[in-house]
């Protein structure tokens, strides 16, 4: 009995730790990209107003 406890330990904590890996990867390949492309759009558009705002000012 003593060795199905720590062969199922040992199963639960592999399957978490590939749980958390899959997570970490989709975070890294998926949603930072998606997060830095909104992040360069916002920066674009306030450069644009800015230049906008400063060309009618002459």
């Amino acid at each position: 009995m003593k060795k199905f406890g720590n062969g199922f330990f040992l199963g639960v904590l592999a399957t978490l730790s590939a749980v958390v890996g899959a997570l970490f990867s989709f975070k890294k390949t998926v949603v930072e990209p998606v997060e830095n492309h909104e992040q360069k759009l916002d920066e674009n558009r306030k450069r644009v107003l800015r230049k906008q705002r400063s060309a009618h000012l002459n």
